[in-house]
């Protein structure tokens, strides 16, 4: 195919690394696929979409899928995770971990167990932990960049539905349906490639982005307490007491983040939820950007990600004046 030949002289970047990634999935029996702690659409779309495309040109193959479940995602969206004994992890396996490079927010620790690990990713790289490491932050999320490996690849496969509709999920949730400046040429091929395997768009997106009506319990909130600075960097924060009141999760917190884009006036925006856990209380944030660098911001306040979508995350709302400031500086 035409399509296919384009994505292939866009992946010889990546040539001899990608030969080794086919040469362990076909080697190995037994493989588990991570990502990272607090799934988004796009860490879960690729290790799902993974997960069938493996399993459906490789039945006989015995492969997992770790991490948390999300708390509203699964299963609407995606199928659970498996909950593996350790003793699984006793016989040699092949680890593949999407979407994330840091040891620290893989969502299960078990990879290090591994015979072999693989990484793809797309987020900048911050440390050595694979046998076989791809990383292109010119990708505008872990499923693209995934796909185009997979279309690489030496032999002939098939593209099931319920791979591609994971891959597509996964992509279009980090993209912003295309809207993000991390979109480009590549984006478009791949999505064609993914829905000319069949898959339903207006089942996707209405699956995607279906609310409750409690939901709008939350976005009026949101928009009666939000908080704009003198740059234009808007934001709203979710306290413990807020999110109990408002029936919502720590992780359902960011969900409404977007509604101040495309707001003349409104240049950065972020959510700002409190996060009771024990291990690592503290104030997670997920910024926004359309037109600035955050991700520099975001690195300075414990977190990083993309040019124009990152997250960080300040241990006090007495550091909120001090991180709203660097945003600000940002904007001229």
């Amino acid at each position: 195919m035409k399509l296919e030949k384009e994505i292939a002289e866009l992946g010889k970047k990546f040539k001899k690394e990608n030969l080794e990634f086919e040469k362990l999935v076909r080697e190995y029996d037994r493989i588990a696929i991570f990502r990272h702690i607090m799934p988004d659409y796009d860490a879960l779309g690729t290790q799902l979409g993974l997960y069938h495309f493996i399993k459906d040109n490789f039945p006989q193959k015995e492969v997992i899928v770790l991490g948390d479940n999300h708390v509203t995602f699964t299963p609407r969206l995606f199928q659970e995770m498996d909950k593996p004994t350790d003793d699984w992890f006793n016989k040699p396996f092949l680890a593949i971990i999407c979407d994330v490079g840091a040891k620290k927010r893989i969502a299960d620790p078990r990879f290090e167990k591994a015979e072999k690990i693989i990484i793809v990713d797309h987020h900048p790289k911050v440390e050595e932990l694979a046998n076989v490491d791809m990383v292109d932050t010119t990708k505008s999320a872990a499923a693209e960049f995934m796909v185009s490996l997979l279309l690489n690849w030496k032999h002939k496969y098939v593209w099931g539905k319920d791979a591609a509709s994971n891959f597509y999920i996964g992509m279009v949730g980090d993209n912003g349906r295309f809207q993000y400046s991390s979109t480009n040429a590549h984006t478009f091929k791949i999505a064609s490639h993914l829905i000319g395997c069949g898959i339903c768009l207006n089942d996707i997106y209405g699956a995607m982005y279906l609310k409750q009506i409690d939901d709008l319990n939350v976005t009026a909130y949101i928009l009666n307490n939000f908080k704009i600075s003198p740059k234009g960097v808007a934001y709203y924060i979710l306290d413990d007491k807020i999110q109990r009141d408002l029936k919502i999760t720590t992780e359902r917190g960011k969900e409404n983040v977007n509604l101040f884009s495309n707001i003349k006036g409104i240049n950065i925006w972020c959510s700002i939820t409190q996060d009771t856990d024990p291990k690592e209380p503290c104030w997670r944030i997920s910024i926004r950007s359309r037109d600035y660098v955050i991700n520099g911001v975001a690195t300075q306040f414990g977190g990083g990600g993309h040019a124009q979508a990152s997250g960080a995350k300040i241990t006090t709302l007495e550091e909120l004046p001090e991180f709203i400031a660097a945003l600000d500086a940002l904007i001229k």
